[in-house]
């Protein structure tokens, strides 16, 4: 059985391979000779197509190509001793917030018997921004016309972020002819923050995804941001603030993660797969019984 809770998450193994077809140019940007980085396959590595965490890069690599992510990188639980993920703010919820937030019953409180959060109990997709913070151990950037695409290891699925210079929806959900539905992973478009600074806006997300493992609400009508900070070759950051007024009482920050460029471009596959997820609740998770959070 490949599938196991662990903590607060669902740990999940397997690889993502081959998702740089959309692009040649991770190739381009391979460090170059002389640039720090332990060898794509060492004793640590039986095979080129195993992902290994042990194999890393050290040191910056050299300076940051200009406006280009493209390429593999790790994340906070991939192995590769990248630094922890760096917590946010405790949002502040308006009453609507305060009446949806108290519906969700997390893993991390609740246990998986008595947890409702759709992921763990049925495989439902993250969404985001909850994919861009949960479950970090791997993320990929290709580029393709007029948007770059993102990858994310865990349940292997992928978002555009367009450039092309369009506006974001601003009628998602709305009754009248034409208007897009909401999304689980929303409508995203992105530009260039200087040379090194990707910032891309998000709305439109489906209602029924929750922001964070811990349960947090949103509307469809909330506006997220994700600033990706390439500060050398080898090393990038991701801030992600969340601004929905219906739900909070002022904008707040989701946190920091940071990445580290993958040597060999390979990863693991990290699915959540439905009849494990069933067989693992019915024999250990609901057996076991519900958590009850402390104060309750």
């Amino acid at each position: 059985m490949r599938n196991l809770f662990g903590g607060a998450i669902i740990a999940l193994t397997g690889s993502l391979v081959g998702v740089l077809a959309f692009s040649s140019m991770a190739m381009a940007q391979m460090p170059k000779q002389g640039q720090q980085t332990q060898p794509q396959q060492d004793a640590h590595t039986s095979s080129i197509w195993m992902y290994d965490g042990l194999n890393r890069v050290t040191g910056s690599g050299g300076p940051a190509p200009k406006q280009d992510l493209t390429g593999t990188w790790a994340g906070p639980r991939s192995g590769a001793g990248v630094p922890d993920f760096k917590g946010g703010d405790t949002p502040s919820l308006t009453p609507l917030g305060q009446k949806l937030f108290a519906e969700r019953k997390s893993l991390q409180k609740f246990s998986p018997a008595g947890t409702n959060d759709p992921t763990v109990r049925t495989c439902d997709p993250f969404g985001f921004p909850r994919a861009a913070i949960d479950e970090i151990r791997g993320i990929s950037f290709a580029t393709a016309p007029g948007r770059v695409i993102v990858l994310y290891q865990f349940q292997q699925v992928w978002r555009e972020i367009w450039t092309d210079g369009r506006a974001l929806p601003k009628n998602v959900g709305a009754a009248e002819k034409g208007a897009p539905d909401s999304r689980y992973y929303g409508y995203s478009v992105g530009h260039w923050e200087g040379d090194t600074t990707f910032v891309v806006d998000t709305t439109g997300l489906d209602e029924n995804t929750w922001l964070s493992g811990g349960g947090y609400p949103h509307s469809a009508d909330a506006h997220v941001q994700e600033r990706f900070t390439r500060t050398d070759h080898n090393n990038m950051s991701l801030s992600v603030t969340v601004d929905d007024p219906k739900i909070y009482t002022k904008p707040f920050s989701l946190g920091t993660e940071y990445f580290k460029w993958v040597p060999n471009q390979i990863f693991d596959e990290k699915l959540c797969i439905p009849s494990e997820v069933i067989e693992y609740l019915k024999s250990v998770g609901d057996p076991a019984g519900t958590a009850v959070p402390s104060g309750k």
